[in-house]
């Protein structure tokens, strides 16, 4: 029989792209989302019952690629107790939950192999965003220590770091005039990133061909940290941060 991968936020535009990428690859794969779709079991990905229910129905799983998240914010003192909840639980929660439930089965089967879906901006930051830089800087420390304890059991765990993704959900962050370009402009590539690459890199962490690479994370964004960020270029967010317009004396 097939391995078994499960990826949490598989209805997403990143998740959806993981989850055919594994079946191409010939994994059978069960997806897990609040959202329902074919193939996907339908569930609260905070619900700690509802998930370990779901592990323990799935049998062991020999692939976790977790890509549940929720990219939203404003600056420090304008996010609320909830708002920061909101993003935290959704990015880094539901994959510790994920995480939790699938080792079991990993340990027993002596192999397995965990791919947590974070961010550039673990490390890179973009204005107004302190909940999200906190929850996947989180998310990748969390992921090396899955490496660092579970890797006498035949356990992997990497964390994919994508930079901008071209899907639904940030289509709405390039709607100002001049966006996409700007953005495409900022990457030495010169272009965003698709979820097909996304899913490649996971595609490839879960892979034999990847035996070595635990407690890492790879950096999935056409070279855009390597260059001077270009979002603080954008009138909206000095604005935003008290800063004013390029151009004028401090």
């Amino acid at each position: 029989m097939p391995d078994l991968a499960v990826v949490t936020g598989a209805t997403g535009g990143i998740g959806s792209a993981v989850a055919a990428r594994l079946r191409a690859d010939g994994y059978r794969v069960a997806g897990l989302d609040r959202a329902p779709a074919a193939d996907t079991t339908c569930l609260d990905l905070l619900d700690e019952p509802a998930v370990a229910a779901a592990f323990a129905g799935l049998g062991p799983v020999a692939a976790l690629v977790t890509c549940a998240g929720l990219t939203a914010g404003a600056p420090a003192h304008e996010t609320t107790l909830a708002d920061w909840h909101d993003v935290v639980d959704a990015n880094l929660t539901t994959a510790f939950l994920a995480v939790k439930h699938a080792l079991p089965g990993m340990v027993a089967a002596g192999r397995g192999v965990v791919v947590t879906i974070g961010s550039i901006h673990s490390g890179s930051f973009a204005p107004g965003l302190p909940a999200y830089a906190a929850a996947k800087a989180g998310l990748t420390a969390f992921t090396r220590q899955v490496a660092v304890d579970y890797g006498r059991h035949g356990v992997r765990a990497v964390t994919v770091a994508p930079g901008w993704i071209r899907t639904p959900a940030t289509e709405d962050r390039l709607s100002e005039p001049g966006d996409a370009d700007r953005q495409r402009d900022a990457h030495p590539l010169r272009r965003l990133g698709e979820p097909a690459d996304v899913a490649a890199a996971v595609a490839f962490a879960v892979s034999a061909d990847a035996a070595m690479l635990t407690g890492t994370e790879i950096v999935l964004d056409g070279g855009a940290t390597a260059v001077q960020p270009a979002a603080l270029l954008r009138a909206a967010p000095r604005s935003r941060l008290g800063l004013k317009p390029l151009g004028e004396t401090p």
